[in-house]
């Protein structure tokens, strides 16, 4: 195959890492180029969104992650691209101005270090030959020793290891060949120490992703790690792919348990995000996280609207005199409109919900907990 065959194959294996691919809006969604490459939208530091050219660099792999369709026993069209296919494709798409950056990531070519050896060649070519200085998100392959990993921060924008499931015991079902403290927690707590403030890599970014559903977790087991890489981590986002039914290994539990209808498993990792948004902007704590019985997420409400209902002797909250993390409970109200409320109230008194910016059924929830004065 040549360049862009390859490129064809792997952008498309690609989609099965789903961070990024979370948006609510078109814009915030992933979008497939014409040539058959999945670009995915970026946050600008100034604002606005970009995209950014997601590929692997191979989709061999010598894992055998019983989730993954691209797992070892699989049965799938290989193919591996070279370091300066990869930084050579990309410097025609950012010439042409049509990536604001690169996620690298790949399969397990050989073993983890060979791997990150390729992954982090394209980040220095990149970063050295093309003089390259933009984004540049770099997977770290879970087993990669200190110094590889040590190697891509020194390149890398960003970074990421996906933590899979919340533990050892929901890991060890879905994967025989890793293990989870050496080649998962390791690894993680590694990129936490390099990147803490006052250290050399402190303005690299990290992230982590679950894969929702292939194992036997809870939303509460999630929920409770998520407090603990935010908190005790610092890293900067967590992200959520929910399993597919069909792609994985017969015998995991995402088959057996599979959630039905097939959406219900899409709501699961919609929820978790919102969760996620909870903890990471509106100050809630793990701890305050409404849950069912089971210690899931209930998937017909969203959870903020659940705390609220459940906590009745916290409203109505005044719109003039609240602060801002009582302001942040109010379904309805998000950081930005918090923020204008916040601002209004320097210049004068806010008399009715008109003056909130907010329109239709938002605006007819908020004066459900509001009381104006």
């Amino acid at each position: 195959m040549d360049t862009i065959e390859k490129l064809k194959v792997l952008s498309e294996d690609s989609q099965y890492d789903m961070a990024c691919a979370c948006g609510t809006r078109d814009e915030d969604r992933r979008k497939r180029g014409q040539d058959g490459k999945w670009l995915y939208p970026v946050t600008l530091p100034r604002g606005g969104h970009s995209v950014l050219l997601k590929t692997l660099l191979s989709n061999s792999c010598a894992n055998d992650c019983r989730y993954c369709p691209l797992r070892s026993e699989s049965n799938v069209r290989r193919c591996t691209l070279k370091p300066e296919e990869v930084a050579h494709v990309f410097m025609e798409y950012q010439r042409r101005k049509n990536v604001f950056g690169l996620f690298l990531s790949s399969g397990v070519i050989t073993n983890a270090d060979h791997t990150m050896d390729r992954i982090n060649a394209v980040a220095r070519l990149l970063r050295y030959k093309y003089q390259y200085r933009g984004y540049i998100h770099l997977k770290i392959i879970p087993g990669a020793s200190d110094a590889a990993i040590e190697d891509s921060l020194s390149l890398a924008s960003a970074v990421s290891l996906n933590i899979e499931t919340p533990g050892k015991k929901h890991f060890e079902v879905l994967s025989s060949k890793k293990d989870y403290d050496r080649d998962i927690v390791s690894p993680i707590k590694l990129m936490s120490r390099l990147t803490d403030k006052g250290m050399r890599y402190s303005k690299v970014k990290c992230t982590t992703q679950f894969i929702v559903g292939a194992s036997d977790e809870k939303d509460s087991e999630i929920i409770n790690y998520m407090d603990g890489i935010y908190n005790r981590l610092n890293f900067n986002r967590v992200y959520f792919s929910s399993y597919q039914k069909g792609l994985g290994s017969p015998d995991i539990p995402g088959e057996r348990n599979f959630l039905s209808p097939a959406e219900d498993s899409f709501m699961r990792e919609h929820r978790l995000y919102q969760t996620d948004f909870l903890m990471r902007k509106y100050g809630f704590s793990n701890k305050e996280i409404p849950l069912d019985i089971n210690g899931n997420l209930r998937l017909d409400r969203d959870p903020k609207q659940v705390w609220a209902d459940t906590h009745p002797e916290f409203y109505p909250v005044r719109i003039n005199r609240a602060d801002k993390e009582q302001l942040l409970r109010v379904p309805g109200l998000g950081p930005e409109t918090v923020d204008r409320i916040l601002k209004a109230r320097h210049e004068s008194r806010i008399h009715c919900a008109e003056q909130l910016g907010i329109k239709g059924k938002r605006l007819e929830k908020v004066r459900e907990y509001v009381l104006f004065e």
